[in-house]
């Protein structure tokens, strides 16, 4: 059956140009949780609508439902506050509980082709929230991936998804599960469609001290990338402000809004530069020459 969902409460008109190009679609994918995935969706989701795009976001999370409850919490908080914040359109996508694999495949397949076919006639982007976990319906939101970013937590311990690493040389001795399954996604893409998926490596909480174990890992991944081919892009830092912002449904965009009650700080500016420097390295095709307006 198809998703429940709730639709934009403030409508942002997208340039012509940008009309007529397919929506975008942006997987944030990590199979570890705790990495950030809803966090950095969030905010991407309100960065695009804070540039005049139309969103729409799928949340494909089908136990934690993080990313829903946030925008459950903003939708609240318009309502009791009336602020006019954007609100994108959002679809929540089941797993089937039919018994038979192939037909509980089957169903989820139909449920996100239709949930992607729909979005993509209203909305400039969408945005995936893909599950902490090997699912069905995680590879095949992987296959429809344009941009995939996938957040990473500055360790070793989130590092080992993506790859075995020589402790010593730190060379790489071989791509992990999740490399692995990212380059099946890539090959059946470009026979289905000829579309690359560009994919984007966020490291996550870093520490701000140049740490040796800090140093490590960067090499660590570069040497990674130029063996499975992913960018690298600045993550999010460490911040008390996002676990207070999620039971409002608010982002760091939103925090000069009406009735935010929240101060802002010269650690919210640099949070705010985190964000522009994130959307600035993800070379979106539909913002090539736009300045970015927050």
């Amino acid at each position: 059956m198809p998703a429940e969902g709730f639709s934009a409460i403030e409508e942002t008109e997208s340039p012509a140009a940008e009309r007529s190009r397919p929506a975008r679609v942006i997987v944030i994918g990590n199979e570890k949780g705790g990495a950030g995935k809803s966090t950095v969706a969030m905010h991407l989701t309100v960065a695009l609508m804070r540039m005049g795009r139309r969103v729409g976001v799928v949340d494909l999370d089908v136990r934690q439902r993080t990313l829903t409850r946030y925008l459950e919490n903003r939708l609240r908080w318009i309502q009791s506050s009336g602020s006019r914040l954007p609100m994108p359109e959002i679809i929540r996508v089941d797993a089937s509980e039919a018994r038979d694999l192939d037909a509980a495949e089957a169903e989820e397949s139909e449920q996100l082709e239709n949930t992607l076919g729909r979005l993509r006639q209203s909305c400039d982007f969408v945005i995936i929230d893909a599950p902490g976990g090997d699912t069905f319906l995680s590879r095949l939101a992987h296959v429809h991936a344009d941009t995939l970013i996938t957040p990473l937590n500055d360790s070793f311990v989130d590092f080992d998804l993506l790859g075995d690493v020589n402790p010593q040389t730190l060379e790489v001795i071989r791509p992990s599960f999740y490399s692995e399954m990212i380059w099946n996604c890539r090959k059946k893409k470009a026979q289905e469609s000829r579309r690359p998926i560009d994919w984007v490596v966020m490291r996550n909480r870093m520490s701000p001290l140049e740490a040796r174990n800090k140093q490590k890992v960067g090499e660590a991944l570069n040497n990674l990338a130029r063996r499975i081919g992913f960018r690298m892009a600045p993550g999010l830092s460490e911040r008390v402000i996002y676990r207070e912002l999620f039971p409002a449904g608010l982002t760091l965009l939103d925090l000069t809004e009406k009735g935010s009650n929240i101060s802002f700080t010269m650690s919210h500016v640099a949070a705010r530069q985190e964000l522009r420097d994130l959307v600035i390295v993800l070379q979106l095709p539909e913002f090539e020459g736009v300045e970015i307006g927050f």
